[in-house]
């Protein structure tokens, strides 16, 4: 029992410090890129990011440090099933595992969409949309998803990995990813339209990143994540709507 409580403890430490550090690591590129804590530029020593080559690696820490707190309560739900479904800590590392994996294939896919719009001019070399138009559109596009059907299903899966996990259940390090990669999926599908906001509030923004990390992790907990979700989409869609007039005054 004190040799399992010390690997249980050993992984959770490890799986904290990870998250740190991608958010560590967030903060020098920032820092480096020449951007302040809200993604705007400071001073003359600007390096804009705008080739997938420099893209990929920053959108991929960028889900470590804000998708990685939200699997907590995933994690905690596969450890109240090791013992009554003979779950293991390899298993638990495949979960982890093959969630991250789904999330690295976003940041691959929304590098290629952003070279893609800097190319035809809709978001700067920060990432940040160039028209007010473009970013009320994109709050309003993610603002009603959070009323889809999609959504929904997405998000109760996410709501309660629980049930997911019952349902599905595979035993081992490779169930374990087999799992975690169709929870990453789910997950992907829930909370694709916040990491897209980055495009509004600008990718390197600090600020945008943590309060979408906040919302997410609210999103995911049991006893608020299904109140939170319409009135997000309702405070998006306000905003995309006033985002444009608001601009041109």
């Amino acid at each position: 029992m004190g040799a399992m409580f010390n690997i249980r403890s050993v992984l959770w430490v490890a799986f904290f410090a990870l998250i740190l550090l991608a958010w560590a690591v967030m903060y020098m590129m920032a820092a480096m890129s020449g951007v302040d804590l809200v993604g705007r530029p400071v001073g003359a020593n600007m390096m804009p990011m705008v080739g997938f080559g420099a893209l990929f690696p920053m959108w991929a820490i960028m889900m470590a440090a804000m998708m990685l707190p939200t699997l907590v309560p995933t994690l905690r739900a596969y450890e109240d099933l090791m013992v009554s479904a003979n779950g293991t800590r390899a298993g638990w590392g495949g979960v982890l595992l093959g969630y991250f994996v789904i999330w690295v294939a976003f940041a691959a896919l929304i590098s290629v969409v952003q070279v893609g719009l800097i190319a035809l001019g809709a978001v700067d070399a920060l990432g940040i949309a160039s028209s007010s138009i473009f970013a009320g559109a994109l709050l309003v596009i993610v603002g009603l998803f959070q009323f889809t059907r999609a959504k929904e299903v997405c998000h109760g899966v996410c709501h309660s990995p629980m049930m997911y996990f019952i349902g599905h259940w595979k035993t081992g390090f490779a169930g374990g990813l087999r799992m975690g990669l169709g929870l990453g999926a789910f997950c992907v599908g829930c909370c694709w339209g916040f990491m897209a906001l980055g495009f509004v509030g600008g990718v390197m923004s600090l600020l945008w990143m943590g309060l979408a990390t906040l919302f997410m992790i609210l999103e995911k907990l049991p006893s608020v994540g299904h109140i939170v979700t319409k009135p997000a989409g309702v405070v998006l869609i306000a905003a995309g709507l006033i985002l444009p007039v608001w601009a041109n005054l």
